[in-house]
């Protein structure tokens, strides 16, 4: 069992992390959650049809533990994938704070059998040319294109002590772990990440969104990074880019919303690897019954995983890739029976099968993208996993 006390959570002093436990931490709470019953989700779901099945799960949950009944998982990026969704028993601390100290673990540095990208850099950079080409054509205005590194392994990965990691290195993200049941109920694989991007969260009538796009590597000095930065700040490409995004999320929430406060520039946000435009949306709810899973459902997919206009861009990007991305660039969090909830974009992110991961990387293409450097700004993104697993620099694709 995961520990963990009211305002203060050391992720270095957990206990070999059981297969079957959801965890998922923030600024804002850190939640873990065991005793999973799988949802049933019925094939190619609608919005609708995902919200009213956890919705009555949440209904006929009759549990006298204590516990408030909560929704927890996630959902991929195209609904002809599985969802990862469990009704759960859940501990959660109203604030997160990790200590880095002298009980943090030292990083173990696995030994690697093989690593292979799907696509490979020059497959993927063709494949950006041929979104630019239908970007020219006036069929898209956006197209996000990802790409994987396959790893193989010597041993199984400590996957406690990368979310260790994880957690220490991203202390103002979305730290997540969700099992992937077989039929059988039994964990097929683990989904785990570090994602930067708040898609929703709900407190009481309250709604914050936090969408990030355009991005740029961070430097290796004081002085490259800031000079980067502020290249992503004035770049014409990338602030396009980013208003794409909010103005998607804008309208997705004021239906929502009898006011929404949305800033009219961009700031920036850091991670260790990568600086991000950003931009904090907040509003009120109109209606108090819309929960935090309702709006992330209205919001899903939103340019900065997807593109614009949506359909055809999944449609691109379907034709595009040569993989599944299951629920990469889909959604992972939780929602009580209470409406809160939280919600973040599953990205940073790896499936995890004892010995093999595969992790994934995406970059938003508009017109002006250079295909080069948008496979650079993936390199980029796929440090945050890379890193935290100890294997940067091993001649990564």
């Amino acid at each position: 069992m995961l520990e963990f006390e009211r305002r203060y959570f050391d992720v270095s002093t957990m206990d070999e992390m059981s297969e079957a436990t959801f965890f998922f931490s923030s600024s804002f709470r850190t939640l873990i959650g065991s005793d999973l019953e799988p949802i049933g989700v019925p094939p190619n779901p609608t919005p609708q049809q995902l919200l009213a099945v956890a919705t009555e799960a949440l209904g006929a949950d009759d549990r006298t533990m204590g516990n408030v009944p909560t929704i927890v998982g996630a959902i991929p990026f195209f609904n002809t994938s599985s969802s990862a969704l469990f009704l759960s028993k859940v501990n959660s601390s109203p604030a997160f704070d990790v200590r880095a100290g002298e009980s943090s673990p030292s990083l173990q540095r696995p030994t690697l059998a093989r690593i292979r990208a799907v696509p490979e850099p020059d497959d993927y950079v063709h494949g950006v040319r041929i979104a630019l080409d239908l970007i020219e054509a006036g069929r898209l205005e956006k197209v996000v294109l990802a790409r994987t590194l396959e790893i193989d392994l010597v041993s199984d990965l400590d996957t406690t002590n990368l979310l260790s990691t994880l957690t220490r290195r991203n202390q103002h993200g979305f730290t997540f772990v969700v099992p992937v049941m077989a039929a059988q109920q039994e964990v097929r694989h683990l989904f785990l990440g570090a994602s930067p991007e708040l898609l929703v969260r709900r407190v009481g009538r309250m709604v914050t969104s936090n969408p990030l796009a355009g991005s740029t590597r961070r430097g290796a000095t004081p002085e490259e990074d800031r000079r980067n930065a502020e290249a992503l700040l004035s770049s014409a490409k990338d602030r396009h880019e980013h208003d794409v995004v909010v103005a998607a999320v804008k309208r997705s929430l004021q239906p929502f919303c009898s006011n929404l406060d949305v800033p009219s520039t961009p700031s920036l946000l850091q991670t260790p690897t990568v600086w991000h435009l950003s931009t904090v949306i907040t509003g009120e709810l109109a209606d108090p019954m819309v929960s935090a899973l309702e709006l992330a459902l209205a919001l899903h997919p939103t340019p900065a995983v997807c593109g614009q206009p949506t359909e055809l861009s999944g449609q691109a990007i379907a034709a595009i890739e040569p993989f599944k991305r299951d629920l990469y660039a889909g959604l992972v969090g939780w929602s009580d029976v209470n409406g809160d909830g939280e919600w973040a974009v599953a990205i940073r992110c790896a499936e995890v099968r004892g010995r093999w991961i595969r992790l994934f990387a995406g970059a938003g293409i508009v017109r002006g993208s250079n295909p080069e450097a948008e496979l650079a700004e993936t390199a980029a993104k796929l440090r945050t996993m890379l890193t935290a697993l100890g294997i940067e620099g091993e001649n990564t694709p």
